[in-house]
């Protein structure tokens, strides 16, 4: 059976022009790994994105943190968590998947990590972050109690709140499947919060036998159930990808019962067939997919 066309997926709005610059490696000879991070890199580097990267909203102490994490199976994966010195989590990661026996980086051993690898430190709180955090302080916003965690402010014309992540999935040319994440967490969360993103599992997971799977939104909802694991479990089990992610998404409703307005969990499945499906519980996720016929922005196949 001749292999899928490739086909290149990224979560929300942002994902569209992070696609354009994934693509061109996606469609070279093993470039699958290279079309993930170029992707997740287009979108850390934007500083318009206030949810990724260079540029995302800082916690509660007014410090950005990143996390990252990528995977092409089980064995060959690895994710990297409050990051502070550098704009890339998911080239840290992947370095830290070619090099290493380890799963998960944190914090300061994972910025010892990358300087030794020669990554280049940045500056990652822009003068709009840092302007946006001061207005939220300036609420009254308790940072001693996690239970008075409020959305940030909407300003600038946005139409939702900071989504979190970018989540990508791709296969390329050979068949290959891969998945990616990239995020600069909750905004104004508590420091050393750390969501889904980077865990294998709950922020994104893949397995070449099955499919992949990537989820954004409120990451405490999809590290309670393992969400990403669980859609490719489905597709295990012969579920098609609308069918996972339903599943999911009723499996999230049925886990929290006290779910609030702004609780979001947003996810996109892809088959080995390049079959894909999205799903959200709250209406505002969008899904950035490029093919050979060409890139579009197109709304989630359910939302709850």
């Amino acid at each position: 059976m001749l292999p899928p066309s490739p086909i290149l997926l990224s979560t929300w709005r942002f994902g569209l022009p992070a696609n354009a610059a994934g693509w061109p490696h996606l469609q070279r000879p093993a470039g699958l790994l290279d079309g993930l991070e170029q992707t997740c890199i287009a979108c850390e580097l934007d500083p318009n994105v206030n949810s990724v990267g260079v540029g995302g909203l800082p916690d509660a102490a007014g410090e950005v943190s990143l996390d990252g994490a990528i995977m092409l199976s089980p064995a060959q994966s690895a994710g990297v968590a409050y990051v502070r010195k550098y704009a890339h989590p998911v080239s840290i990661a992947r370095r830290v998947m070619e090099r290493t026996p380890h799963k998960l980086l944190v914090g300061e051993g994972a910025e010892r990590f990358a300087t030794q690898e020669g990554f280049a430190p940045a500056q990652l709180l822009t003068e709009a972050a840092r302007a946006r955090w001061e207005e939220w302080k300036r609420t009254g916003q308790s940072v001693a109690d996690p239970h008075a965690y409020k959305p940030p402010l909407l300003v600038d014309g946005d139409r939702n709140p900071p989504h979190d992540t970018i989540g990508v999935l791709a296969i390329d040319a050979s068949g290959a499947i891969g998945a990616a994440c990239s995020t600069s967490g909750r905004a104004f969360k508590l420091p050393g919060r750390v969501g889904d993103s980077p865990l294998i599992g709950h922020g994104l997971y893949c397995d070449p036998k099955a499919g992949a799977a990537v989820a954004t939104g409120t990451g405490e909802l999809m590290i309670g159930v393992a969400a990403s694991f669980l859609v490719v479990e489905r597709l295990r089990m012969g579920d098609r990808p609308i069918e996972a992610v339903r599943f999911v998404l009723n499996r999230v409703v049925e886990s929290y019962p006290n779910l609030g307005e702004a609780d979001q969990c947003a996810l996109i499945a892809l088959g080995l067939d390049g079959k894909a499906a999205s799903g959200a519980l709250r209406p505002g996720f969008e899904v950035a997919m490029t093919t050979s016929a060409g890139s579009q922005l197109l709304p989630p196949d359910v939302v709850f």
